[in-house]
């Protein structure tokens, strides 16, 4: 008793966005995230304090869990943007720089938080309903049937992780995979209802990245003896059987419940003759294709191969689903029973592709299969890793244009254009608007002008090289110019905007971002051009990301107290 020591009361604190400590923590935060935001990104080293290894990294989903704090509100924020993080898989960077701008934002300006949280919930209502008009001129339509707007919105997710290391050779290479194998996936002539398929991917170091490359069906890792098996009999079609229980001939694969033995009987000797009896079945059916997602007993593995039949252990969890989809085989899960004959796959052809020494054993499907495999090559370890990240997350980012085939003009061109029109918007509204939110027009005008300040913020955040980021005033879309650069010195030599869409010339007037000018009514640009958009964002995680980013900070400004358990 004389250890014990007394419970400690719980700690409030009253307005934390008031603390100076939580102020500069959420600061550090962003310059943090802000200088991994873009493809000129800066990179960071991920390290546990006890150990492990170190992770070179820019992106969100690692950057954002590696971010640890004690205070309760900056792990709320956190846990927020995580969450969209993992339901879109991309614009996760995008929401955090926006999200903390705007509470910085509405600290400077002085204006209640809650006249705040009511002007920012309502220039978000107008931000979505104003992209998800047909007209908008920030978004871009998506035609399936040709692929260049897909590899440009590829590209872009791709090209902004510059901890893969990439070329723009080998940029435009992955992109062009990155929608071949996506392809692949959709079911073009399958009656019913519509399953998307499976994108395996295998991981080869020590290669160029210019040898990746999609197969369809599935490519196995399996032992080089097997590969001397392989013989032009394998060329026709396959039957295949599948197991997802041990063949190892162990006692705790024959079930639960209590077994009882006799003294003198060999149970090994039992379960391999029940496995024996397994084989002879299935080579009496035929089967061709013996595959075990855990460990076959080498005698049956040997029995199966002296009469002809192929043999693939090991498989894995991972790759039961693929191959269940790809063969239209049904696993069997015991060996107490004999396989039916529905259980039963096909495949149409074994062989084997060659990767430096790596060989792996390609599994082509019968019929047409929305399953395939990219196999991903790079220099080394921690570049392929990156890689391999990157690209589910692309393919995560092409499966939403099928929900809607729409995106968004990247390069920090949609962040422009939308503070250019909000302004322009609020400007002939100001004092019926700010009547209906309970606010003074000096409130409402001083919240507008930092939602638009936070939304340039994003824009300007893209530039890591001491440039000078601008906006047109035609078009509103975000440029870049060289460091040091004067107003009088900006002229028609400086190519095209973020997106790639609108080319300068002479007669362009600009500004700087984040700074005082004109309000202006943005001129959308010409539908008709033969420029195509050079950067573009996936529509749906964008405007998830806006609504994410808006609401994770009106709850960090409406938060009052902290309540913490010390103990």
């Amino acid at each position: 008793m004389s250890r014990l020591v007394k419970k400690c009361p719980s700690v409030c604190t009253d307005l934390p966005l008031s603390n100076a400590d939580v102020c500069g923590k959420l600061r550090l935060m962003m310059e943090l995230l802000r200088s991994c935001y873009g493809p000129t990104a800066r990179l960071k080293q991920v390290h546990n304090n006890i150990g492990g290894l170190v992770v070179t990294t820019s992106t969100s989903s690692v950057l954002l869990p590696a971010i640890t704090s004690s205070h309760p509100l900056i792990n709320v924020m956190k846990s927020s943007l995580l969450s969209h993080v993992h339901r879109f898989s991309d614009c996760g960077l995008f929401a955090a720089i926006l999200c903390l701008s705007l509470v910085e934002q509405a600290k400077l300006s002085g204006v209640r938080e809650h006249a705040v949280i009511r002007v920012n919930n309502h220039l978000l209502a107008m931000c979505i309903s104003y992209l998800q008009q047909d007209g908008c001129s920030c978004k871009v339509s998506l035609d399936f049937c040709r692929s260049q707007n897909l590899i440009a919105l590829a590209r872009s997710v791709i090209s902004s992780k510059p901890a893969c290391v990439l070329t723009e050779l080998e940029s435009l290479h992955i992109s062009r995979l990155a929608v071949h194998a996506f392809l692949l996936t959709v079911p073009c002539s399958i009656p019913g209802t519509v399953s998307l398929g499976k994108i395996v991917t295998v991981t080869i170091k020590g290669h160029s990245v210019l040898e990746s490359a999609v197969f369809t069906g599935l490519l196995v890792d399996v032992p080089e003896d097997n590969f001397f098996d392989t013989k032009d009999s394998f060329s026709a079609p396959l039957l295949m059987v599948l197991f997802s229980a041990s063949l190892a001939g162990d006692l705790c694969e024959v079930g639960e419940g209590v077994i009882q033995a006799h003294p003198h009987l060999d149970t090994a000797s039992q379960i391999l003759d029940q496995l024996l009896e397994l084989g002879k079945q299935v080579v009496k059916d035929e089967v061709r294709v013996f595959v075990c997602q855990k460990v076959i007993h080498p005698v049956l593995q040997r029995f199966l191969r002296c009469h002809g039949v192929f043999v693939i252990e090991r498989l894995g969890v991972a790759l039961m689903e693929p191959l269940t989809q790809m063969t239209g085989a049904q696993p069997v899960a015991t060996l107490h029973s004999t396989p039916p004959a529905v259980a039963y796959g096909k495949i149409r052809h074994l062989s084997v592709k060659q990767f430096g020494p790596k060989k792996l054993l390609h599994l082509q499907p019968f019929e047409e299969s929305t399953v395939c495999t990219m196999v991903l090559c790079h220099r080394n370890e921690t570049m392929l890793n990156e890689l391999k990240v990157v690209s589910q997350k692309t393919e995560h980012v092409l499966r939403l244009t099928l929900r809607e085939p729409s995106a968004l003009l990247g390069g920090g061109c949609t962040e422009t254009h939308l503070a250019a029109y909000i302004r322009h918007k609020c400007k002939n509204e100001v004092s019926e608007t700010a009547t209906g939110l309970g606010c003074s027009q000096t409130e409402y005008l001083l919240a507008v002008e930092g939602f638009c300040h936070s939304l340039e913020f994003v824009a300007s955040s893209l530039e890591h090289d001491g440039g000078t980021s601008v906006s047109d005033l035609t078009h509103a879309h975000n440029w870049t110019f060289p460091p040091d650069i004067l107003e009088e010195q900006m002229d028609g030599s400086v190519g095209f905007c973020g997106c790639g869409v609108v080319g300068s010339s002479s007669s362009t007037k600009w500004t700087f971002l984040k700074t005082e000018h004109p309000g202006f009514s943005p001129v959308p640009v010409v539908r008709d051009t033969p420029v195509q958009p050079s950067v573009l964002d996936s529509f749906a995680a964008k405007l998830s990301a806006f609504q994410v980013a808006v609401e994770t900070a009106n709850l960090a400004l409406d938060v009052r107290y902290v309540i913490q358990d010390v103990n």
